[in-house]
């Protein structure tokens, strides 16, 4: 075991005694020099540790910012260098710059003397804040990620993950207290000055810990990868600026047997797996009007056979409504229409049939897809079933 890893399993003793309660400032002195010399991916290993020792995000969640305050000197002190490509950092950060407008701006209302004055022009604000969550998902769909994937500490984003929750959860509350008559100016400070507590930790963290350690270990090609794939989801509080010569994405490979785009790779027998396990029935016709493919669940709505493929679409429908087909076809051709939408019942069961328009990144039509569904159990659906719920 090299000096770093046993200083981690000190660091984590000492948090282990001081969740212990045990007296503060001996304990400090006892571990003053380690506590010292913290450096951001250190506190990511500490908490990884505490995470594979047993703890849970939960528990972990009740002493974090004690024990960032403790670390705070030593994790503000270091010095660390942004990657060139600085674009979906910078991104990031501007997020974070306009969310402290945001907050700065409620807390100058907090302080407006008349009560349900307050509350009617808090409401709004509050509620605002929730067009700040694109920030906390594209960490969690993009950033943890490529964390996760380098190094085995960065296991522990999720205790991030559990604090991106807690705020959602620190918002619903704040906006019930204002809305609700019977909660006083007390309930209403306390439950804003928790939620502010929460969300501008986070920021907190991200720049003393997060954001000195992602750049760090991830390289050059990463964050590139990551400012493309951001621009798949909104941005909080700012403007999109597309920079469209560096954002072109990369094309599929097929190679070795494989499928492989940005999304993902597949072996052909996954692909075909994927296809034929959906409860759908999908019909590709290119853009000269010959059908290409079709998939072969396991409850087919309509019958395919091999004997399509290479078919005009036109010979594939009853006499009665190939003219609507046709129609929808040349409207998608024109660029008029890009999806068009039928159902109707057979045997008792409601059938959903939706034709897509395909176009490729510069808007050409590449043909259309045909999607039959079976929608009796989907209409009748009530209330909700949560994931947990599963069994």
């Amino acid at each position: 075991m090299n000096q770093n890893d046993l200083k981690i399993d000190r660091l984590k003793e000492y948090i282990r005694r001081l969740n212990r309660k045990e007296d503060g400032r001996k304990l400090y002195l006892e571990y003053r020099d380690d506590i010292n010399t913290v450096l951001p991916q250190d506190a990511f290993q500490i908490f990884h540790g505490l995470l594979k020792d047993g703890m849970t995000e939960k528990e972990i969640l009740q002493f974090l910012d004690k024990i960032i305050n403790v670390f705070h000197e030593s994790l503000t002190s270091h010095r660390w260098k942004r990657p060139e490509n600085d674009n979906f950092l910078r991104d990031l950060e501007l997020e974070n710059e306009a969310l402290r407008k945001r907050t700065d701006h409620i807390k100058s209302i907090v302080k407006e003397p008349t009560s349900q004055i307050r509350r009617d022009k808090l409401i709004p604000l509050i509620e605002e804040l929730k067009d700040f969550y694109p920030h906390y998902t594209k960490k969690e769909n993009i950033l943890f990620p490529y964390l996760e994937k380098s190094l085995p500490r960065f296991e522990g984003l999720t205790i991030m993950w559990a604090l991106h929750d807690m705020v959602k959860e620190q918002v619903d509350n704040a906006l019930e207290k204002l809305r609700d008559p019977e909660s006083d100016d007390h309930e209403v400070n306390v439950a804003i000055a928790e939620l502010f507590f929460g969300i501008l930790g986070i920021v907190k963290k991200e720049e003393i810990i997060l954001f000195p350690s992602a750049c760090e270990v991830l390289t050059e090609q990463e964050w590139h990868q990551m400012h493309r794939q951001s621009y798949e989801y909104d941005f909080a509080f700012i403007e999109k600026e597309w920079d469209m010569e560096n954002l072109e994405e990369e094309g599929p490979v097929v190679a070795d047997g494989r499928f492989r785009t940005e999304t993902g790779e597949l072996s052909f027998d996954q692909v075909k797996l994927i296809f034929d396990s959906l409860p759908v029935d999908m019909t590709f016709v290119d853009q000269h009007n010959k059908v290409r493919f079709f998939t072969r669940p396991r409850d087919r709505i309509f019958p395919r056979s091999p004997a399509i493929i290479g078919r005009d679409v036109n010979k594939c429908h009853p006499p009665d409504s190939v003219h609507v087909v046709e129609e929808i076809v040349e409207a998608f051709r024109r660029g008029e229409r890009d999806t068009a939408t039928f159902w109707i019942r057979i045997r008792d069961r409601m059938i959903l049939i939706q034709y897509f328009a395909m176009r490729n990144d510069r808007g050409e039509y590449r043909g259309v897809l045909e999607v039959s569904q079976d929608i009796t159990e989907i209409q009748a659906l009530e209330g909700e079933r949560r994931l947990l719920e599963w069994s």
